[in-house]
């Protein structure tokens, strides 16, 4: 068995110089860009909820009788809904600390 090393494989891949790029971005554009994405996910979130919400009605009424798409779109909505708790309580964790930091 023959290992290479990360440089080789980053070479074969054609990223042999990612240590001399350097990322210049705008503060502002980064927490911009943060923002955006965060309003997203909760809008993702939401829209997977109120699916789950329709989805479960339209069983209940008699509407669908598909469990296995009922079972589907209701563990979507929850696993996106654990997930932005999560990311969420992180970011909290993270604006906690940086609060608590004595300059």
């Amino acid at each position: 068995m023959s290992l290479t090393s990360i440089t080789g494989l980053n070479e074969s891949i054609g990223i042999s110089d990612y240590q001399d790029r350097k990322i210049t971005t705008n503060n502002s554009d980064a927490f911009s860009s943060l923002l955006d994405s965060a309003i997203s996910m909760y809008k993702e979130t939401d829209q997977l909820q109120k699916k789950a919400d329709t989805a479960k009605l339209n069983y209940a009424m008699g509407y669908s009788s598909n469990t296995h798409d009922l079972a589907n779109v209701q563990r979507k909505a929850q696993i996106a809904l654990q997930y932005t708790v999560r990311v969420t309580n992180k970011l909290l964790d993270a604006y906690k600390e940086i609060m608590n930091i004595q300059l």
